[in-house]
């Protein structure tokens, strides 16, 4: 998607890209993206918090050795102004001019070493903070006041900034997350890695997140089947993903009297080719930004049931490209199920919806033209 600049006669646009790691997940990925996507006017850089990660071999690959200022620990050390200070020094070395920062740890670095600088910084805001104790909301919110402009993938998060935290409107920009479709179907060709459990022709829905905390609400999709077993409608689940809750969680779908029709698939690397075998998908937390596995259950063709929270409703309208519950409303979710599987030309509609959707308002190349866009206002370069 790279593409030749017409800005050939001028100097390049000094930018670092700032990121904890190069583990899989969705910030990650993004930050990937754009280092694939924007054009040769820019002199890229990256830096991180730690060396590591799967992606890292990808970032090798595209020509970066990311620097690295790590934190060892605990913010509240000697180390955490020693690695301010040196970043700072290192950003006037390589006179950069701009720095996005992409999460809460390394804003509390570069935020402060690309001022020294003299720098100009944009702060990534791309969740609704809803892991973070009290004080690290205080100093986030800090950095991010602190920034020149700031940039949100969903409109629930500009919110949050504007009604919580006192940001001006004109600091902030929403650019939603971006996926390449040409890539994804590429994948979903490729087929499965691994074998799946015979579903015996029951239709199946399927859960794509992480079972570390308890904002994914599994347990409201295990409650949501046995309700629907009760009334004697047969729905199979596949819960992708894995974390210290699995062994509860699985515990409980024992209890429910549905654990025959669930299967905990734990971490995939097909989950493309998993989409395209499920009946729909759901992603029923209590908190999200803008989400990864929804965009590509979307981009799939699934109908998709998702909560009224964070980044969720700038992806489905409920009734077109999928349907939005309530979270913590398992009865809600019971209903959805229950409406996809009673109307299924009605819920093959949704899909293609959705699938168009992703086409043409989240397109890698949308994403990265915004991006671009941005970075040269905050520089105060001319428009491309």
């Amino acid at each position: 998607m790279r593409r030749e600049d017409a800005r050939l006669g001028q100097e390049p646009l000094r930018l670092v890209q700032f990121t904890r790691s190069f583990h899989i997940g969705g910030t990650e990925v993004q930050v990937l993206e754009l280092l694939r996507g924007l054009p040769s006017s820019y002199q890229l850089q990256v830096s991180v918090l730690e060396d590591a990660g799967p992606l890292m071999g990808s970032v090798w690959k595209l020509g970066h050795a990311p620097e690295v200022f790590p934190l060892k620990g605990s913010l509240v050390q000697p180390n955490t102004l020693r690695q301010i200070h040196r970043m700072s020094r290192w950003l006037k070395a390589n006179r950069v001019q701009l720095v996005h920062v992409h999460d809460f740890y390394s804003s509390i670095l570069a935020v402060p070493a690309a001022k020294l600088a003299g720098a100009k910084v944009i702060v990534g805001r791309l969740d609704l903070s809803h892991w973070q104790g009290k004080a690290r909301r205080l100093l986030h919110a800090q950095m991010t006041r602190m920034a020149d402009h700031v940039i949100a993938n969903a409109e629930a998060i500009r919110q949050l900034l504007i009604h919580e935290e006192g940001l001006p409107e004109s600091r902030i920009s929403v650019i939603h997350n971006g996926l390449d479709l040409q890539r994804f179907d590429a994948r979903v060709a490729e087929g499965l890695k691994d074998t799946l459990p015979d579903t015996g022709g029951v239709p199946t829905v399927i859960h794509v997140a992480n079972m570390n905390h308890p904002v994914k609400r599994q347990e409201d999709v295990l409650l949501a089947l046995a309700m629907l077993r009760h009334e004697g409608t047969k729905l199979n689940a596949w819960f992708v993903g894995d974390g210290p809750r699995r062994p509860a969680l699985e515990k409980m779908a024992h209890e429910l009297g549905v654990a025959d029709g669930v299967h905990f698939l734990k971490h995939r690397t097909d989950v493309p080719a998993l989409y395209g075998q499920a009946t729909f998908g759901v992603l029923c937390s209590t908190a999200e930004g803008m989400s990864n596995a929804v965009m590509e259950g979307m981009a799939a063709g699934l109908p998709m049931v998702v909560t009224r929270v964070g980044g969720n409703p700038d992806l489905i309208t409920d009734g077109e490209r999928g349907l939005v519950v309530e979270p913590e409303r398992p009865a809600q979710l019971a209903q959805a199920f229950r409406r996809l599987l009673a109307n299924p030309q009605e819920a093959r509609k949704m899909g293609k919806a959705a699938r168009g959707f992703v086409a043409r308002e989240l397109s890698l190349e949308k994403m990265v033209r915004r991006h671009d866009a941005l970075y040269r206002q905050v520089a105060g370069l001319p428009p491309g």
